[in-house]
């Protein structure tokens, strides 16, 4: 039977970045996924300047290459608007693009790369047994919303508001510059997008937090429609449906020689729904503590996270709290239109690792209160 010091089940940006930082602190490692790369990954393909930062820590560097900065975003609610430049700029990179390139950095570092769906996992002593034909020092679960490591565990997935559903595809739209997002009153929490790749096509979607009952691919696509009027939905390509587990209802972060990244682990802004800095942050952080402290990996693992993101994430879980009322979004876009610090702390809040500030929280209740009067 074959053995490796670090398994990794998923080969998406947490479990490749976790393959590259246990590499690179001097572990073998075997990275499994069912499916072969370049492959689909239905997401918003917004990739925050956080992202990169991470990567290169790891000597990854050029994944964001060939595809133009996007140096701008506008936030639009039904009572008005914001908008303003980036202070660090974003990019749209496709998943199958971005995600093939993680991986190809995981194997240029040493990480063996298989085509394998992995069903049953076993934990002993020592070691962790994958569908009974390979040995693990640790097992790293990157296997997403829908984990078989999570499961194995003993952990249910999210439900009720601790889940989003979102739908996106690949669309005409010449001339757009900004990253849009459109909120939607009748149904929030949800919003509409449209990133432009640069090409003179936008990745657009739309998401919206579940409330018990299932959502139709026809009300996701209505919605869109509607916050979106001028995309026309026939000439959208690749529509793709996916669930985001919100971080607002995490697992732990794993068991002894078991652990959880990512997505597996609910790491899904609950404010937002970005899912990639968290998904590389957390496979790096996992990696690393898989080949340095194997028989506490868990713990390891789990006392680095808390260090690096959270308080963040409780901040994100706060605003999350917070912006289910419209009242307070539309509120908190207003504040940011008069206050560039501001949105530079919802920005930072939604798509990287910021917190929910002091000035933030005032300038929204000033603003709600102006209403009210």
């Amino acid at each position: 039977m074959e053995r490796y010091d670090v398994v990794i089940v998923g080969a998406g940006p947490a479990g490749a970045t976790a393959a590259i930082a246990a590499r690179r602190a001097g572990a073998s490692v075997l990275l499994l996924d069912r499916a072969d790369f370049p492959r689909d990954k239905a997401c918003g393909d917004g990739i925050a300047p956080h992202v990169l930062d991470v990567l290169r820590d790891l000597d990854v560097a050029g994944v964001e290459d060939g595809f133009a900065p996007v140096l701008s975003l506008r936030l639009e609610t039904p009572d008005g608007a914001a908008g303003g430049v980036l202070r660090r700029p974003d990019y749209t990179i496709p998943r199958y693009v971005l995600d093939a390139r993680i991986v190809a950095a995981a194997q240029a570092a040493g990480a063996e790369l298989r085509r394998h769906h992995v069903r049953r996992v076993a934990v002993g002593g020592d070691e962790v047994v994958v569908d009974g034909t390979v040995r693990a020092g640790v097992l790293i679960g990157a296997d997403g919303a829908g984990s078989v490591v999570r499961r194995m565990l003993g952990h249910p997935p999210n439900r009720g508001r601790h889940l989003a559903v979102a739908i996106r595809g690949y669309s005409p739209y010449p001339g757009l510059a900004d990253q849009r997002i459109v909120t939607s009153g009748p149904r929030w929490p949800a919003y509409a997008w449209a990133f432009p790749i640069g090409d003179g096509t936008a990745n657009v979607g739309y998401g919206e937090v579940m409330r018990g009952r299932p959502l139709s691919r026809a009300h996701l696509l209505d919605r869109l429609a509607a916050l979106l009027p001028e995309v026309d939905l026939a000439d959208v390509t690749s529509l793709r449906a996916h669930h985001l587990p919100l971080s607002t209802d995490r697992p732990a972060y794993g068991s002894g020689r078991v652990l959880l990244v990512g997505d597996a682990q609910s790491l899904v802004n609950p404010f937002t729904g970005e899912g990639i800095f968290y998904a590389v942050l957390s496979g790096s952080l996992a990696g690393r503590a898989a080949a340095v402290a194997p028989a506490r990996a868990a713990a390891a693992y789990g006392a680095a996270l808390r260090r690096r993101l959270g308080r963040h994430l409780r901040h994100s879980a706060v605003a999350a709290f917070l912006a289910r009322r419209p009242a307070v979004i539309q509120a908190a876009v207003r504040a940011a239109g008069r206050d560039r610090r501001v949105f530079d702390a919802i920005v930072e809040l939604g798509l990287g690792d910021g917190l929910l500030q002091a000035r933030t929280l005032g300038r929204i209740a000033r603003e709600l209160a102006i209403r009210t009067r």
